[in-house]
């Protein structure tokens, strides 16, 4: 085959005419690096590889990571875990053998991802989310993700592709839910509820509203400190204080308190997070099972049934939070998931500890790219 020949059969002529044609009309300093960066986002993007591997979430308890490699470079991904799971909720894959982190290991969930999801996904697309959905959904085949694992499935690798996917366009940055005070299984203390959180609906911009969350909680800190000493300002595994209180009036009180020194009075909001296991609440019956919710009218497993779900919760005019889980992971993934589905709402812990903070550092990110196209939620997040 002689030169012309390869070039007509590949349409590179036309091509390298299109990016120089590009490189001219930026007006780049740097042609060479110009073209070949063009050149390279014409091409279709191929997942060439997927591999994964076990790490610790922020519990020290075992959690898997992957690497989705394609032809245009490797993306990295990691599952959170839950401490509660309702009874419809996707189930964690775990290996069950006491000899292996008190069998909490998730070997059999790597090597679901390295041989069968990886199997099924090398020459696929990477952002056709909802066929790279499919196919895991096909190899799992069961309702809870109990054969492949949602900690195998939730860690294939964001909030525009997520609005393309969900059809947004209204990009809002959610409102965060900051843990100030943990209780229940969370912390060690006598306190029965899981967590008290404040809510900064009354700032104009998220960056604003994480420095009232971050500014309430270094008051709080002081506030516990003269009432129950140093030893009062241990934290849950949310990174919420956990004074020795058991009375739910005793903890607003403290944050009350918080609140009234930063003078934010009428600009945050307190809310509880009850996590109660004696009657039939909302969390364990409907969780994110879309199934159930249309019964009734937090993830099964995928974007694109985390998708489905948010529009049909948003149709029956439900608030949406989007949130972590207690085993977290330096993934700032929610964070754009948040946007992207325009949720309204945050829930990542206290405004302390790396594996929170990203998300909410993440978020900061997305509102300075959006710039005066941000919009924060504020006391509109249920719409």
């Amino acid at each position: 085959m002689s030169v012309q020949e390869y070039l007509d059969k590949h349409m590179l002529s036309r091509k390298i005419e299109d990016a120089v044609n590009a490189a001219v009309r930026a007006k780049t300093s740097d042609p060479v690096l110009f073209i070949s960066n063009h050149m390279k986002k014409a091409v279709p993007s191929v997942i060439t590889k997927v591999k994964a591997r076990q790490i610790l979430d922020s519990r020290g308890i075992p959690t898997v990571e992957v690497d989705l490699t394609t032809n245009k470079g490797m993306f990295r991904a990691s599952a959170p875990s839950g401490d509660s799971s309702g009874m419809y909720e996707a189930v964690e894959l775990r290996d069950g053998d006491k000899g292996l982190y008190l069998g909490n290991s998730v070997n059999r969930a790597v090597k679901n991802v390295n041989e069968k999801i990886s199997e099924a996904l090398i020459g696929m697309d990477p952002t056709l989310q909802s066929q790279i959905d499919q196919a895991m959904i096909d190899l799992d085949k069961t309702e809870k993700k109990g054969e492949l694992g949602a900690n195998a499935i939730l860690a294939v690798p964001l909030y525009k592709h997520i609005a393309d996917l969900s059809g947004k366009t209204n990009l809002t940055l959610p409102v965060p839910a900051f843990t100030v005070i943990s209780g229940g299984k969370h912390a060690g203390n006598s306190l029965a509820i899981q967590e008290i959180m404040i809510l900064p609906i009354g700032a104009i911009r998220f960056e604003e509203a994480l420095q009232m969350g971050s500014e309430t909680y270094q008051h709080l800190k002081v506030v516990i400190t003269e009432k129950y000493g140093a030893h009062g300002c241990n934290i849950g595994e949310n990174g919420g204080f956990a004074p020795d209180i058991s009375s739910i009036k005793e903890g607003l009180d403290l944050v009350k308190e918080a609140i009234n020194r930063t003078g934010y009075n009428e600009k945050i909001k307190i809310a509880i997070d009850v996590a109660a296991t004696d009657f039939c609440i909302g969390d364990d019956l409907l969780m994110s099972n879309s199934k159930r919710i249309e019964r009734a009218i937090n993830q099964i497993g995928t974007v694109t049934e985390t998708i489905e779900v948010v529009k049909l919760a948003k149709d029956a005019q439900w608030g949406v939070v989007t949130s972590h889980r207690c085993g977290e992971t330096e993934d700032s993934f929610i964070a754009d998931l948040s946007v992207g589905l325009a949720t309204g709402q945050i829930k990542s812990g206290a405004p302390c500890r790396g594996e929170q903070l990203a998300k909410y550092n993440q978020l900061l990110r997305i509102e300075e790219e959006l710039g005066d196209h941000a919009i924060y939620a504020g006391e509109d997040w249920r719409q």
